[in-house]
């Protein structure tokens, strides 16, 4: 591969989200590299085959939130993206019972119905206000969010269209906005529903990847960021991309690189280049140097801004704030490699809930309970697990006869036993193999026959995920979803706009706005900021300038 010297446009890491803003950036027109330091790309969307015949979505492992506008401008079907939706899902209970969610209406309300006549009712209340919040919020995923503080005509336009927004509403509901942005995912449910399994069910997506508890005021909107996506139209739709989650990033890099853009890997960055306040380029581990008028991390912000760039390059207030910023791990992989199916006791033969994700923990009080081991230092003694067989759905994913389970586990802290020095460094083995036993026990309550199914098992802690792909303390939402780091306060209040104290040095990952998630919106927002700020006109296809 031949390789040039300078580019109009480095990014650094080729997650989807690095690989989005390259690709539009070279759609421009520019010349970009993209240097990623493993050997492979995808960042957290990536397969990997590590048991003969069985393949991974090692970290990220569903399909729902990425932006229908970036598929479709990027066109990724043609470069091999294809999404299979999956329906429903269940909880399953000890005593030999679950609850199964169905995306057939009807089969849903029978479902309720059979736990709680109340809740069943309850469902429609609980649905509309669910779907109020994403109409309100979606528009701003693939905006700026405005500096409120700025006059410049941008921000002031962008501050209109909010409060344009918000006007809409009405103001009960602006009201009822505000209060949902702001409190726990379990209140919001304990105002909807009386049975602790339905809620139990439906919390999870309040919680997943997040260092914080059902209880917590904040995690209703984490349930929102989960329910904001689509498949095909259906909003809230979860699928399985084809191939497992490497195939969206693979789709990207074959977009890119039809572009002309040009990918290296095994190129771990050293440190950004900087002259007089400007980035001027990135030296790479291996001593190599290549220059650049804008280099864009799609590294989280601390790793962006306190790991590759000198003290002296920065503002200290700046260096301050995103030293504040909440990046926690909080969650653990199970990838397992299974020699055929395992058996469900309690559900019907050929149940479709089977095909969608499963879980076992059955009340909003359990969970919490899950949450507090977590903030003494330890993985929960009764986790919450997100489980998934994607080989029911997509067959590439295993031999013939074999199955592949990802089971996603929260909580599981970044420093065992925490001690005040966050470093991981107490992640053993045994300490592995002792958190897969305790995960896989929690399994057997659905599948009692699980531990001989079982040929193959990836454990990955947050110390795995931080060192493999690089999300500080294996955050996978390269930090916290909460209300103070939201929107204009993402990732630090003045610097919501992918830009920073270094000229031409651009954020264009999750710690950006709108966050975390396989959505690409960081990326593409980021790409237009860079083509606005450059002499270009900012627009592209799908997006508001």
């Amino acid at each position: 591969m031949a390789l040039s010297s300078s580019y109009d446009a480095i990014i650094v890491g080729a997650g989807h989200n690095g690989l989005t803003a390259g690709a539009y950036l070279a759609r421009a027109g520019r010349k970009v590299l993209i240097v990623e330091k493993n050997d492979w790309i995808g960042g957290a969307a990536v397969s990997r085959s590590l048991h003969p015949g069985w393949t991974y979505s090692n970290c990220s492992y569903v399909c729902s939130l990425l932006r229908r506008e970036i598929v479709r401008d990027l066109d990724l079907p043609a470069h091999g993206l294809q999404v299979i939706p999956y329906e429903g899902g269940a909880t399953f209970t000890k005593d030999g019972d679950y609850f199964a969610y169905y995306s057939d209406h009807d089969a849903l309300r029978r479902e309720m119905a059979r736990h709680s006549p109340r809740d069943a009712d309850a469902y429609a209340r609980y649905s509309q206000a669910v779907l109020r919040q994403c109409r309100f919020i979606r528009p701003f995923l693939l905006r700026d969010a405005p500096d409120p503080a700025s006059l410049r005509p941008r921000d002031l336009g962008e501050m209109a269209y909010l409060v344009r927004k918000a006007h809409g509403l009405g103001r009960k509901e602006l009201g009822e906005t505000m209060r949902f942005w702001t409190m726990s995912i379990g209140d919001f449910l304990d105002q909807h529903f009386e049975n602790d399994l339905i809620k139990a069910h439906l919390a999870g997506s309040g919680i997943i990847g997040t260092g914080l508890g059902v209880y917590s005021p904040g995690t209703a909107y984490v349930l929102l960021h989960h329910y904001m996506g689509d498949i095909d139209g259906g909003i809230g739709a979860w699928g399985f991309a084809r191939g497992g989650m490497g195939a969206i990033s693979a789709a990207m890099g074959r977009a890119f690189e039809a572009a002309g853009g040009t990918i290296l890997t095994g190129a771990g960055l050293d440190r950004f280049l900087v002259r007089d306040g400007r980035v001027t380029g990135v030296a790479l581990e291996d001593g190599r140097e290549f220059r650049a008028p804008v280099v864009a991390s799609n590294m989280d912000v601390k790793r962006t801004f306190l790991t590759h760039l000198d003290a002296s390059d920065l503002p200290e207030d700046f260096r301050r704030a995103v030293g504040r910023f909440k990046i926690r791990g909080s969650s653990a992989k199970l990838n397992i490699a299974l020699d055929r199916m395992p058996e469900f006791p309690a559900a019907p033969p050929h149940a479709s809930f089977l095909r969608g994700d499963m879980h076992v923990s059955t009340s909003l009080w359990e969970l919490e309970r899950a949450y507090d081991d977590w903030k003494a230092g330890r993985w929960s003694d009764a986790p919450y697990i997100d489980m998934l067989i994607p080989s029911q759905i997509d067959p590439t994913m295993a031999p013939v006869g074999g199955h592949m389970m990802t089971v996603f586990v929260q909580y599981a802290p970044y420093d065992l036993e925490a001690d005040g020095v966050r470093s991981g460094a107490n992640w053993t083995d045994e300490k592995r193999a002792a958190l897969a036993d305790k995960v896989i026990g929690r399994i057997e309550i659905a599948c009692p026959d699980i531990r001989d199914r079982i040929r193959h098992v990836e454990v990955r802690t947050p110390l795995d995920i931080e060192r493999e792909v690089g999300l500080t303390e294996g955050n996978i939402f390269q930090g916290e979803l909460t209300f103070d780091q939201l929107f204009f306060n993402r990732p630090v209040p003045g610097w919501s706009q992918y830009d920073s104290p270094v000229k031409g040095l651009y954020l264009c990952g999750s710690s950006a706005h709108p966050g975390g998630g396989v959505m690409g919106a960081p990326g593409a927002n980021a790409a237009r900021a860079i083509l606005r700020d450059t002499g270009g006109s900012g627009r592209m296809k799908g997006y508001a300038a």
